[in-house]
């Protein structure tokens, strides 16, 4: 089993990396979480990796955290999960984000993620209740947003960024915004 990679980054093609380690080029398919984080091509990167051995391929999936790592091993445990709808979860929903909305039983925040149907998203919910770490699943839900910043983030999403792009938008935003103004000054932090 390969349970991390560090070497220099030579390619960068979403979702899948070349890692060079030693002279031999590792293929590795990582979460777009991963991914945003990772180093300019030419750099050293370290990766925690889960091997998946298959009649017909070896493939290696790389996480920037343990976390994300143990995420993916619990998912993809999962009957009807695969690790590429593993990775869509987890490129979808951050970690602490996946373990709120099993622990409240949120299939809603689930059939966004693309390749989630509504049974797929029960399954989920009902076969993780417990089992990602008990310190992401009592993770404080995120500080409550007054109703000017949720009607911007309501309104982000339904143009169809993520919960993790619309927040991201939203932290550049300032305090005493209105909700017009906010999504106007959101929707260009999103087109850079």
């Amino acid at each position: 089993m390969i349970g991390k990679l560090t070497g220099t980054l030579i390619d960068k093609q979403p979702p899948q990396i070349v890692v060079d380690c030693g002279g031999v080029g590792y293929e590795v398919e990582v979460p777009m979480s991963t991914f945003y984080g990772l180093p300019a091509v030419g750099q050293p990167v370290a990766l925690l990796t889960h091997l998946v051995v298959r009649e017909d391929a070896q493939l290696l999936y790389g996480f920037a955290t343990a976390a994300e790592r143990l995420a993916f091993r619990e998912l993809i445990k999962v009957a009807g999960v695969g690790p590429r709808t593993a990775l869509a979860l987890l490129s979808g929903l951050s970690v602490a984000e996946l373990a709120q909305a099993v622990a409240a039983q949120e299939a809603g925040r689930l059939i966004k993620i693309p390749g989630i149907g509504k049974k797929t998203a029960e399954r989920l919910l009902l076969e993780l209740k417990g089992k990602l770490a008990p310190d992401l699943s009592a993770a404080p839900a995120a500080a409550a947003l007054d109703d000017t910043q949720a009607d911007i983030q309501q309104a982000l999403l339904a143009l169809g960024y993520s919960e993790r792009e619309a927040a991201a938008a939203m932290k550049s935003l300032p305090a005493d915004v209105g909700v017009s103004e906010g999504i106007k000054l959101a929707l260009r932090a999103l087109a850079k």
